[in-house]
């Protein structure tokens, strides 16, 4: 697979949401068609031979980024919804954020102890999402195959905080110190 400079397609927004933080804008990798099929490509074509027979992406950009990858591994999607979203029986999962906590849920059929499932986000940064989705998979019965984000924020340890529950792989794009 050809390299592709996903990073130039980045933008850095300085203060926002809040003076300090320099937020890192993914949406033109999405609005460019180039851009959106180097980064399908990328995560399907690393996760190809591995058996994934579902998709799993957290809202509400996890959606973006888990479909199209989904449709090119030939496999299913499951979304990780907030509660309240999903109309029948629930799988839910809480995880800490900042300030707080947060919840995701997904169908209780969506997933049978023969899936190989990946879990697909536009971006990881402390971890939460991505472990609580992986919990998700855990109670569902079916197999963690790996972990996939466009973005990483490396200086918020994330590995280390999936690697402490989950010894799976994580795939991701551009990594920012």
């Amino acid at each position: 697979m050809p390299d592709f400079d996903f990073e130039s397609r980045i933008i850095d927004i300085p203060d926002y949401p809040e003076p300090g933080v320099v937020f890192k804008d993914i949406t033109p990798l999405f609005d460019d068609a180039e851009a959106l099929a180097a980064v399908v490509d990328h995560i399907a074509s690393h996760f190809a031979n591995r058996g994934v027979t579902k998709v799993v992406g957290a809202e509400a950009r996890g959606f973006l980024v888990g479909v199209p990858v989904a449709y090119k591994l030939g496999c299913g999607f499951v979304p990780a919804r907030k509660p309240g979203k999903l109309p029948r029986e629930v799988y839910s999962q809480s995880y800490a954020l900042e300030y707080g906590t947060d919840e995701l849920q997904i169908h209780k059929d969506a997933l049978v102890h023969d899936d190989r499932v990946l879990v697909v986000d536009d971006l990881i940064a402390t971890g939460g999402t991505a472990v609580a989705c992986a919990q998700l998979v855990e109670q569902a019965g079916a197999t963690l195959e790996g972990f996939s984000f466009i973005l990483e924020l490396a200086f918020l340890h994330a590995r280390e905080v999936v690697a402490r529950e989950f010894d799976q792989e994580m795939f991701t794009l551009v990594q920012v110190d």
